[in-house]
């Protein structure tokens, strides 16, 4: 017999490298011992010899990748047995190349039972873990408590640090738990419940919006029960009201039913250039940009002014023979009420020095008028903004165009350019040469447009590309410029 200790319960590297040396030694399943640092041995264990994990394999050998997948899953499994089965598999995938394709045997029929019980442990950590904010740290530290059936910590985390990028967090677990401290995330040792809050200030406004949201007319309570398994109600704030919910559900359907009918809404299409309002206009027919930009802080011909500070309107000189459209104001032009003044603005200002082009004797705004964000703890993250709300705010783009009468017209990114040319437009397709007024006759305006990328593009480019990038925008502008002088 012989005897493999993994460092640690989810070893995968470890566990490959020793079963790689295993299947060349031809070690047969039923002669290894598999177990992991710490555990406690038995009475025979003096009898078996040891194979270190780390000793590389002489001669190789492939499998198929779907047994790759599985096993990087199954050992996450807290069943003891998942390294002998997986090794079983291994073993004999040597001998029979298409056994993985064989869902009734045996060997594949419980690795995949374990591969779905691990997969649904990730689902219901991810959707159930609820953080609390920690009483008296400084920043902030938000804290979950959660317990999960099997060994997924680590393999969970980095959707945690994706999803919530700009928080400091821990999430603590019986067997192990994980810290991001918004540079790295770094594993511990498991804790206990008690080191978790047991509530916060913003849990009675979860409780209460969880209530709200509750419809009594679409209540199962199996399929509940099925994706919320009473396990982990002690561990859920909103736990506690679905008794109350689930016994008042057959009384509040039962009200629905026979309440009275309600107007349905009467919705508001969005409109466009024909419905220019007179404060607007100067005697002469054209548009007056001060009355413009007064009257766009009343546009609420989409939702996004409802939690927006302000609207945006565009800046600059008002015969200008170049206009910069972008896409909307981001969190600092929102609070400022002017476009272009945040890091995207930043990187705008740095290449028109570079280019030539004097910003003041220019005009910039955008195709949305309000913020588009989604809020992440005490941020608010851009959002970008769907056909509908560009299309409502179209005709202020149009009224701006109408008083400016530019030259040429720059749209900045995918959103400028759809509400510049009234379609989709492809940018790299089009970018690096002046497009004719007459190929945009389906767009809101009557001007030769350039298309480039917006800058904030260039804010997420890898760190390799950014010169190359920077360089070829910056020719997009002198490209502009040159064709504006001439004119």
């Amino acid at each position: 017999m012989h005897s493999v200790t993994l460092i640690s319960a989810t070893d995968f590297a470890g566990w490959r490298r020793a079963a790689r040396h295993c299947v060349n030694m031809d070690v047969a399943p039923e002669h290894i011992s598999w177990r992991v640092q710490g555990d406690v041995g038995s009475l025979f264990d003096s009898n078996l010899s040891s194979i270190e994990p780390t000793v590389e394999s002489a001669t190789a050998f492939t499998v198929p990748r779907s047994f790759l997948q599985l096993a990087e899953l199954v050992i996450l499994h807290r069943h003891a047995a998942r390294f002998s089965v997986l090794y079983r598999l291994l073993w004999r995938l040597q001998r029979e190349p298409q056994l993985m394709t064989l869902s009734v045997d045996e060997d594949v029929a419980r690795a995949n039972a374990m591969k779905d019980a691990v997969r649904r442990d990730i689902h219901k950590m991810k959707a159930f873990v609820r953080f609390r904010e920690a009483p008296f740290t400084s920043p902030p530290r938000l804290i979950a408590w959660f317990e999960p059936q099997h060994h997924i910590v680590e393999a969970v985390a980095p959707f945690f640090m994706r999803r919530f990028p700009t928080l400091q967090w821990s999430i603590l677990t019986p067997e192990r738990s994980v810290h991001w401290d918004l540079k790295e995330l770094r594993f511990g040792t498991g804790a206990n419940k008690s080191e978790a809050p047991a509530d916060d200030a913003a849990e009675s406004l979860w409780l209460s919006y969880y209530a709200s949201i509750f419809n009594p007319a679409r209540l199962k309570v199996h399929t509940m029960q099925a994706h919320m398994p009473k396990r982990y109600w002690r561990n859920l704030p909103e736990a506690a009201l679905i008794p109350h919910l689930i016994a008042n559900a057959t009384s509040r359907t039962e009200d629905m039913l026979h309440r009275t009918p309600a107007e349905p809404r009467r919705t508001r299409r969005p409109t466009r250039s024909s419905r220019t309002p007179s404060a607007a206009v100067s005697s002469n027919g054209d548009q007056d940009l001060d009355s413009l930009r007064t009257a766009v802080q009343g546009c609420r011909d989409c939702p996004l002014w409802k939690n927006a500070t302000q609207a945006v309107f565009g800046e600059g000189r008002e015969r200008a023979k170049i206009v910069f459209v972008g896409e909307q104001p981001g969190d600092q032009e929102d609070l400022a009420g002017r476009p272009f003044v945040g890091p995207a603005g930043k990187m705008l200002d740095r290449a028109l020095v570079e280019a030539g082009v004097d910003r003041k004797l220019t005009y910039v705004t955008n195709a949305v008028k309000h913020f588009k964000f989604e809020p992440r703890g005490k941020r608010r993250i851009h959002k970008k903004p769907n056909e509908m709300e560009i299309a409502a705010c179209n005709q202020w783009l149009q009224r701006e165009l109408l008083a400016i009468k530019p030259t040429l017209i720059v749209a900045l990114g995918a959103t400028g350019a759809r509400a510049v040319f009234g379609r989709a437009t492809a940018i790299e397709k089009n970018r690096g040469r002046i497009i004719p007024s007459i190929e945009a006759a389906g767009g809101v305006h009557t001007t030769d447009v350039l298309v480039t990328v917006h800058p904030s593009y260039l804010l997420r480019v890898p760190p390799e590309d950014k010169q190359s990038a920077y360089e070829r925008f910056v020719a997009d502008l002198k490209l502009a410029q040159g064709y504006a002088g001439k004119r």
